[in-house]
């Protein structure tokens, strides 16, 4: 009774309608999302290695499951309205958790650590809040209930697999073994949470506001680049060294290729492809939102995440005031730089072969030119890596501005063509608010 008369105070659910767009309460949600991706970053940047790499993609790969559940939870009702954004807090609390727990997650698999626990059950909690949440709307649908029960044991057995991953190695003597059986569980949480939303198909699901899938998706990606931006500044220490003109000058260039890859997928890619979600129906447009967004993102992300890495350990080394501005670079910096934006660039390729069937030729380019050019950067100084990366980056955005000009002046009219017409019936509904209160009544009447 206690939950129901609070359940009434806040207010119902509200479903999602076709229009809809993105509210202020899923923004503030992702502020943990920024958290998760910058713990990341930072727990692989102590000790960077391939081991060290497979295990953050690992980590990557299963927190990006849980934010395409939640994602699809969204795609029914408004989480900032009603009862809703009070269990969500819940939701932003354990996931808060599982990104602290994330660099103990795989320490010494022989000793026994809070961290893994924690990460298992925060991990359970976040998707029971989902489940909740999702069983809760779907009441007046008993066939997407059932569609839900059916799918809902995948939730019991990635969080069996994360707690053997937590409770089985300590008990494995041979740190080699222990290890593999650890690392091993991992692998089968992430295999078994994206081959069931290929199991689930597009069958039952539903993407009832193409313009809010979209969104969503496009601001995680762009919350992903502002973090490798944080993460090349405080990683870097540039906050902590004295002001140089090569720390500057590498700085900026992160800034301005950063710049070029949102450019690349925001410009013409991306508004495409919200057209093409848009205009696909029915099982088409899950298909597509599951294929294109929920997986392919995921690609684009994880190039997000190496770059960050590469581009933090080059600006240290340009930093630092012990190293010479024309030494060559050390370690694996240059080849996780280029290689990351690399694979951002095949994720984006793919990205636009699945919603619109086209393939860039300048995409397929840039990233034959990246591949070849990574043993030339590794040979110059880091600063002159970062140029030449840049030039790269802004050289693909100038040749395709130049090459698809019609085009892409055709699609910038039609998305400024809706856009300004959403903006004039706005204007039109609030410009009710300034009439006298006989002419609104008059108004509602008629």
């Amino acid at each position: 009774m206690g939950g129901h008369r609070w359940r009434d105070r806040l207010g119902p659910a509200v479903s999602i309608a076709p229009g809809a767009r993105v509210d202020r309460f899923e923004v503030f949600f992702d502020l943990v999302f920024v958290f998760s991706f910058f713990i990341i970053t930072r727990a692989t940047a102590m000790n960077i290695s391939g081991t060290s790499l497979l295990h953050a993609m690992l980590v990557l790969a299963v927190l990006w499951w849980c934010w395409v559940v939640h994602s699809v939870v969204a795609t029914r009702v408004r989480l900032g309205e009603g009862f809703v954004p009070a269990l969500m807090v819940i939701g932003m609390a354990a996931l808060f958790c599982f990104a602290l727990s994330l660099p103990q997650a795989f320490g010494d698999p022989r000793q026994t650590s809070a961290g893994p626990m924690v990460v298992a059950i925060s991990y359970l909690v976040i998707r029971a809040v989902h489940l909740l949440l999702y069983w809760h709307i779907a009441e007046e649908k008993p066939g997407e209930r059932r569609l839900l029960l059916r799918y809902s044991p995948e939730v019991l057995f990635s969080t069996l697999l994360l707690l053997g991953a937590a409770l089985i190695p300590p008990y494995i003597t041979d740190a080699g073994r222990a290890t593999l059986v650890r690392d091993g569980l991992w692998v089968a949480v992430v295999v078994l949470q994206y081959s069931s939303g290929l199991v689930a198909g597009a069958w039952g699901w539903t993407v009832t506001s193409a313009e809010h899938w979209t969104e969503r998706y496009d601001l995680i990606l762009i919350i992903a680049l502002g973090e490798s931006i944080i993460s090349v500044g405080v990683g870097g220490n540039l906050l902590g060294q004295p002001v140089t003109w090569g720390a500057v000058a590498a700085a900026v260039c992160g800034i301005v290729f950063t710049a070029a890859l949102w450019w690349a997928h925001y410009d013409v890619i991306g508004p495409a492809a919200r057209i093409a979600q848009h205009a696909a129906e029915g099982r088409a447009r899950v298909a597509m939102a599951r294929d294109a967004y929920a997986y392919l993102y995921l690609v684009m992300i994880a190039g997000i995440i190496l770059f960050a890495l590469g581009a933090e350990e080059v600006v240290r080394e340009i930093a630092d005031p012990h190293i010479s501005l024309l030494e060559p670079t050390h370690g694996p910096g240059v080849a996780l730089l280029y290689g990351g934006v690399a694979c951002y660039f095949c994720g984006n390729m793919l990205f636009q072969w699945r919603t619109l069937r086209t393939l860039s030729w300048t995409r397929v380019g840039v990233v034959l030119v990246l591949g070849s050019t990574i043993p030339l950067a590794a040979w110059l100084p880091g600063l002159a890596a970062l140029v030449l990366l840049t030039l790269i980056c802004v050289g693909l955005v100038a040749v395709e501005v130049l090459v698809m000009a019609d085009s892409r002046r055709t699609l910038r009219e039609a998305v400024f063509k809706e856009k300004a017409s959403h903006e004039e019936h706005e204007v039109a509904f609030r410009a009710a608010w300034h009439e006298p209160p006989q002419d609104r009544s008059e108004r509602a009447d008629g």
